[in-house]
């Protein structure tokens, strides 16, 4: 039986903007809104023609739960359109478009929004443990004399040290293990030095420049905000980062030891990220004209300590099943969650043993040529809303293989946890 494909009619993203003191000026809601109205209200179909609405958001807010059916009853879908949220931490974004590839596949929808959203900077603070329970036996207390004698027992510390919920978030909890210390481990096995991160990290800004003056970012729609301020393009590009500018850096994970630094790893950003997903038959009925389709997709999972090296193991197995190899992959979209994390994949593919171990290959599969990997820059300058990052790569990817004219490319990202997620988008030619 063949099947089904399923095609990328359109999508949209906002501008990421960098998390910096305090919460941004959107919720996760409002950026999934903001670039979903711009979206549909350019299609010749209604938001309430739409099968489903799936959305992937790692740090919904406690009124926004199921973010997915909030968004889509403020977009205008209606209460008959299903919509739902799914979270795979940073492949969120992609494992909405995955399962709406099932849905579409098996007959279940015809025409679904899907996509990912986070606004990080929103993250809350919580309670310690030891502040929470000495509100237990506040509430406990019934006399005023016992209720005094509680408040006599906190303390300054207690009452001021307030747990990080973003750092918990991005922190392991099988291994203990903040994100950007399994990226330390990447370092160390791969012997990747702080001036090749450094040096990835600029050309990752470089790019993201040129690519913005060149127009390579016109899925972006800008935000505005209830001040009338617009938001127009990704905040944490910078034009002058220089090896100069990274060098005076410090070590953020490993004071003594340590290689990665703020300047690179990704950026804490809120965004959001939509691809419009259509089967043939929606393809017809509404002469939609896609942009491109999904080839397939895979997961995969590794040692939670080498999260990193998701993308390898995840994309590796579609090349195989295709009779592939990393050169005839037109154009590379590698999630760059540290510069350790994407060169330690460049190194994994180039490593005969690892290839042989992981993927029982003969051989090393090889490199990835510079100029397709990251043409237009990627987290580590544009920012990466955990929630919408998986979305933002597939939709780039299918708009630059259609500008190039290119034939097919790989969307690949690393998952905390120890997993990977990678997707093979095809050009319509």
């Amino acid at each position: 039986m063949a099947v089904q494909p399923v095609y990328i009619v359109d999508g949209a993203r906002t501008p990421f903007l960098k998390g910096r003191q305090g919460p941004g000026p959107f919720s996760a809601s409002d950026l999934a809104v903001q670039a979903g109205r711009a979206l549909l209200v350019r299609q010749p179909f209604t938001p309430a023609d739409l099968d489903e609405v799936i959305l992937g958001c790692a740090n919904p807010s406690p009124d926004e739960i199921n973010i997915g059916r909030v968004v889509a009853l403020r977009l205008g879908c209606g209460h008959r359109v299903p919509g739902w949220t799914v979270m795979r931490n940073c492949a969120s974004g992609m494992q909405a478009i995955d399962s709406a590839i099932v849905n579409i596949q098996n007959g279940r929808s015809r025409l679904v929004l899907a996509g990912g959203a986070d606004a990080l900077s929103h993250a809350p603070l919580l309670y310690s443990e030891t502040m929470v329970r000495w509100f237990a036996r506040l509430m406990q207390a019934k006399t005023p004399a016992r209720k005094a004698a509680v408040f006599a027992s906190l303390s300054p510390v207690q009452l001021l040290s307030p747990v990080i919920g973003l750092l918990k978030g991005l922190t392991d909890p099988v291994i203990g293990l903040l994100m950007g210390q399994t990226a330390e481990n990447l370092a160390w096995r791969f012997d990747i030095s702080r001036q090749q991160m450094d040096a990835f990290s600029v050309r990752s800004h470089q790019r993201a420049v040129a690519a913005r003056t060149a127009g390579h970012f016109d899925e972006i729609v800008p935000l505005i905000d209830n001040e009338g301020r617009v938001y127009a393009h990704d905040d944490g590009v910078r034009e002058e980062s220089s090896m100069t500018g990274l060098g005076k850096l410090k070590p953020f994970f490993d004071r003594k030891y340590g290689r990665v630094t703020p300047g690179n790893s990704s950026q804490i950003s809120d965004g959001a990220a939509w691809l419009l997903l259509a089967s043939s038959e929606a393809v017809e009925r509404w002469s939609l004209q896609p942009i491109g389709r999904i080839g397939e997709c895979q997961w995969a999972a590794l040692d939670p300590a080498q999260m990193g090296l998701g993308p390898v193991h995840a994309a590796t197995p579609i090349l195989q099943r295709r009779g592939l190899v990393l050169d005839d992959i037109d154009r590379w979209e590698i999630n760059e969650a540290f510069a350790a994390q994407v060169l330690g994949c460049l190194a994994a593919w180039a490593s005969d043993a690892y290839c042989r171990e992981h993927f029982d290959l003969p051989a090393a599969l090889g490199r990835i040529a510079d100029d397709r990997l990251n043409s237009d820059g990627g987290a580590i300058a544009l920012g990466h809303p955990v929630g919408a990052s998986g979305a933002r790569i597939v939709l780039h990817l299918a708009r630059a293989l259609r500008a190039a004219g290119a034939r097919r490319g790989i969307a690949a990202i690393c998952i905390g946890g120890g997993q990977g997620g990678a997707m093979l988008v095809e050009n319509i030619v």
